[in-house]
C-alpha cells in the first residue's frame, strides 16, 4: 500500500503547532510597528526582546549579539559583503571559503571576487567532504579579511571541526563565520566554546516560519551594513521587523534546544537504519560523506551508478516518497552538484545521487516503506541503462 513519505526536512520542515500558536496573535491582535513610540507597540518590541534571548541562550550568545534577518542567504550575505568592504579600508582583501558552501555563500564570494576584485580562496575537502587544517592554515596570510566555512554540509552531512577551525583563525587574528543552516537544528552549538566570531541560521530548518534568519555577530566586530533605510536592529539591519517571524524563530530554536536529547538519538538511529538497508539492499551503492558521528544525525545521501537523479526522483514521488538531489534539478541546470565533485565523485556518480533527510515527524514504518520501495526503482532503471551495462562489464 502507497505510503506518503517526506523525507526532504533539510530542504525545509513544516511549522510546529507550538511555533505557530506563538506567532499567531502577531499577525492579527499585537500588529503594532515596533519602531513606533505607543504604549501598543511595545508588546511587539518586547516580543522581540524575547525572542533575541532565546537565540542567546541557544548559542551560548549575549542577546546584543544577535541580528535578525530575513533568511539564512541574507545572513551569508551580510557576514561576507559586510566583513570585506570593512577590511578593504585596512588593506585587507582576501577571504578564505571551501568548495562545498552553499551557493548563498558560493555565490556571494563570486560576486565580491568578479565584481569588487577581492582575492577567494576556496579549500579543497577530502573524500568525506572535510576540510584540512593545515589547508587553512597554509592559505591565512596578513591580507586575510574573513574565514567562511560551514559548520555542516547541507547535501552529504559532513561536520566541519568547527572548533578547531575557529582557534585557528583566532591564533592568526581572523575573523571566522560559520554557516549554521543545516547545523542549528541537529546539533549543541556554543559560539564561545567553538571560537566562533560570526554565525548564520534559519527559521525554516528547525519547525520555525520561512523568510526569517540571524546573523551572530560577536562583540567587538562591526560588518558593514547589509540593508540600508532605518534604525532596527541598533541601527544595523534596516526594516520593519517581521515580528511574528522573529517570534516564530526564538519558538522554534528554545523548543529545538529542549528536544535535541531526545531527537538527535531517535533520528540517527533511523538514519543508521536506512543507510544500512540501502548497502545491503541495492548492489554498488555509494554512501557519500562520513559513516557515524561526523554526519548530521538526519542526514543521508547516496549515489546509484547507472541511474539519473531527476528520473529517481519521479520514480519515488510516484510512490509517494519525497527525497531530493544533488544534481540541482529543481535549478534547472544539468550540471551535477558541486559538493559530490568536490568529493571526488565522476559526473556519472554525482549525477545519480539521493539524499534522503529525516525528522521529527519521521516513523520507522517510513523507513521501512523507503527501503521496500527504493531498491526495486534503482534496479528497474539499472535494467534500461547503457552505463550501467558498461559499469558491470569493466567489473568484469
Amino acid at each position: 500500500m502507497m505510503q506518503n513519505v517526506y523525507m526532504d526536512y533539510t530542504a525545509t520542515t513544516p511549522v510546529s503547532p507550538e511555533v505557530l500558536k506563538a506567532m499567531t496573535p502577531y499577525f492579527t491582535e499585537l500588529f503594532g510597528n515596533p519602531s513606533s513610540i505607543y504604549s501598543f507597540s511595545r508588546k511587539s518590541r518586547e516580543a522581540i526582546a524575547k525572542a533575541r534571548g532565546q537565540v542567546a541562550v541557544a548559542l551560548n550568545a549575549a542577546p546584543e549579539e544577535i541580528f535578525f534577518t530575513s533568511s539564512g542567504t541574507e545572513a551569508d550575505n551580510w557576514a561576507l559583503k559586510g566583513m570585506l568592504e570593512k577590511a578593504r579600508a585596512a588593506g585587507k582583501d582576501h577571504l578564505i571559503t571551501t568548495k562545498i558552501e552553499h551557493h548563498a555563500i558560493l555565490h556571494t564570494a563570486a560576486y565580491l571576487e568578479k565584481i569588487h576584485g577581492f582575492r577567494v580562496t576556496y579549500l579543497p575537502v577530502d573524500p568525506e567532504g572535510r576540510i584540512r587544517l593545515e589547508d587553512l592554515r597554509a592559505a591565512v596570510t596578513d591580507k586575510t579579511a574573513l574565514v567562511s566555512i560551514m559548520f555542516a554540509n547541507n547535501e552529504v552531512g559532513t561536520i566541519e571541526p568547527v572548533k578547531e577551525i575557529g582557534a585557528l583563525c583566532r591564533e592568526r587574528g581572523v575573523p571566522f563565520h560559520t554557516d549554521a543552516v543545516q547545523a542549528t537544528a541537529q546539533l549543541d552549538i556554543d559560539v564561545d566554546a567553538m571560537n566562533i566570531d560570526m554565525l548564520s541560521l534559519s527559521a525554516h530548518k528547525m519547525y520555525g516560519p520561512k523568510g526569517t534568519g540571524v546573523l551572530y555577530v560577536r562583540k567587538g566586530l562591526r560588518p558593514e551594513n547589509f540593508m540600508h533605510g532605518g534604525a532596527q536592529e541598533k541601527g544595523r539591519r534596516a526594516s520593519t521587523e517581521n515580528v511574528a517571524g522573529i517570534v516564530g524563530l526564538g519558538a522554534a530554536i528554545e523548543i529545538m534546544k529542549s528536544r535535541l536529547s531526545q531527537d538527535r538519538p531517535r533520528i540517527s538511529a533511523l538514519r543508521d537504519k536506512l543507510i544500512e538497508g540501502i548497502l545491503a539492499r541495492i548492489p554498488h551503492a555509494k554512501l557519500n560523506g562520513p559513516r557515524g558521528g561526523e554526519r548530521l544525525p538526519n542526514n543521508v545521501n547516496f549515489s546509484f551508478i547507472g541511474v539519473e537523479g531527476e528520473t529517481l526522483l519521479l520514480d519515488l514521488d510516484a510512490k509517494g516518497i519525497s527525497g531530493s538531489t544533488g544534481s540541482a534539478c529543481s535549478s534547472e541546470s544539468l550540471d551535477p552538484s558541486h559538493v559530490l565533485l568536490a568529493l571526488g565523485l565522476s559526473h556519472e556518480m554525482a549525477h545519480g545521487s539521493l539524499r534522503l533527510t529525516l525528522g521529527r515527524p519521521t516513523t520507522e514504518e517510513q523507513v521501512d516503506y523507503v527501503l521496500d520501495v527504493l531498491p526495486e526503482i534503482v534496479a528497474r532503471r539499472r535494467a534500461m541503462s547503457p552505463l550501467w551495462e558498461d559499469y558491470l562489464k569493466q567489473q568484469g
